[in-house]
This record gives structure tokens, C-alpha cells and sequence, in this order.
């Protein structure tokens, strides 16, 4: 159970949640926010596996792309929320 919450904070803290937001908050579409913040959580998942697929684990992999996704609709709903004021 550590595991698991230890890795979901670390991708929140880390690149999916911070570039995801931010690449959410350059667009107003919901899903092109929440697909660049998956792209993030896959890319990142590589880059810190050093490109090779034995590195990977399916749990880590599934959760970046996921907090990545969630961050970036975050994005761009505080994008178009943030407009209307």
C-alpha cells in the first residue's frame, strides 16, 4: 500500500502533475489537455527507465499516465474557469 501512494505522490510532484497542468493550462480543450498530460506520464515513464521496456512496471506506467491525464484536464479547466472571470 506504500508502494502504491508513494508512487502516486511521486508522479503528482513530478513531471505528469506539474508539466501536465501546465500543458492543460495552454489549451481549452478538455481532452487535448488530459492526452498532453498523458503523453507526459508515458515519456516521463520511459526517460527514468532509461528507454528500455524491462525497467518499466505496468503499476507506474498505468498511474503517470493516469495523474498525468487528471492534471492535465486540471489545466484546462483552470483555464477556461480562469477566462470567464
Amino acid at each position: 500500500m506504500l508502494n502504491f501512494l508513494g508512487t502516486v505522490g511521486g508522479n503528482v510532484l513530478g513531471l505528469p502533475g506539474i508539466l501536465g497542468l501546465a500543458l492543460g493550462m495552454m489549451t481549452r480543450n478538455w481532452m487535448l489537455g488530459a492526452s498532453l498530460g498523458g503523453v507526459v506520464g508515458i515519456v516521463e515513464t520511459f526517460l527514468f527507465a532509461g528507454f528500455e521496456l524491462a525497467n518499466i512496471g505496468m503499476l507506474e506506467l498505468i498511474i503517470a499516465i493516469g495523474v498525468g491525464m487528471l492534471a492535465g484536464a486540471v489545466g484546462s479547466g483552470i483555464r477556461i474557469i480562469g477566462a470567464t472571470v
